[in-house]
């Protein structure tokens, strides 16, 4: 398996931003208790704006779509720009703690440039094995198909979505061959499993947000959903640097 070398982010640095207070002591940025509340939540908040940005094309575009399932094949070609986006986004609220000053935006961009070709040799295929799940599910009942294959589709299509999850977060930090990152994101289904455990709580999270209320609500909470993906996926991140990297 190809290493590709460590993590994409690049290691910790301190802050550039002080203030001089007192006797000519210096205060970092966001020392203080409300300065790193804030800057959490500006950080969050630009995050937001810019994964809401990256996929309004998509999502404009599905508004002209009837929600049926003949149109399966449009909406996932709507969908594409949120594989990228996505793992821009879990890039730049990593590099939180890494970056020099306030630069979410820089770091959103930065995390883009890096990865959506990566990023969309693993999601276009699910968005394709999605689609096939999709109209499987719809065509139960009909044409002789049993009742029972619908309950295998479901599990099929949850499976699809964390192998999903597990294959941006890392291309997201991790320069490995496509092939690889396949075979590490299903290998983690099953070695890590209180993480899929967790993932598959966050995958029902968002399809329950999205039932109850609309794809609209979901995407603005969702930054804070990648939020709690990327702490949720932490021992996977360590475990791929620790044994597939030549990080230290």
């Amino acid at each position: 398996m190809s290493t590709g070398g460590p993590g994409r982010t690049g290691p910790g640095r301190e802050g550039s931003g002080h203030d001089h207070v007192g006797d000519g002591e210096r205060r970092e940025f966001g020392e203080g208790v409300l300065g790193r509340a804030t800057a959490l939540v500006y950080w969050h908040l630009v995050v937001e704006l810019l994964l809401v940005v990256a996929v309004l094309p998509g999502a404009l575009a599905s508004l002209l779509l009837e929600r049926t399932p003949g149109n399966a094949v449009l909406f996932a070609l709507c969908l594409l720009p949120v594989g990228p986006a996505a793992s821009a986004g879990l890039f730049a609220l990593r590099d939180r703690t890494r970056a020099e000053g306030l630069t979410p935006a820089a770091s959103f961009w930065r995390g883009y440039r890096l990865n959506w070709k990566d990023a969309l040799k693993v999601w276009v295929p699910a968005l394709a094995v999605g689609v096939v799940v999709v109209l499987g599910l719809a065509n139960v009942g009909a044409g002789g198909v049993p009742g029972w294959y619908a309950g295998v589709l479901v599990v099929v299509g949850a499976g699809l979505a964390l192998w999903t999850v597990n294959a941006l977060l890392i291309v997201s930090f991790f320069g490995f061959r496509t092939r690889d990152v396949a075979r590490l994101a299903a290998h983690y289904l099953g070695a890590k499993p209180l993480v899929t455990l967790g993932g598959l709580s966050l995958l029902v999270l968002a399809g329950g947000i999205v039932v109850l209320t609309t794809e609209a609500v979901f995407a603005l909470v969702a930054v804070v959903w990648l939020a709690l993906v990327l702490r949720n996926a932490g021992p996977v991140l360590a475990d791929v640097e620790a044994r597939f990297t030549d990080a230290a």
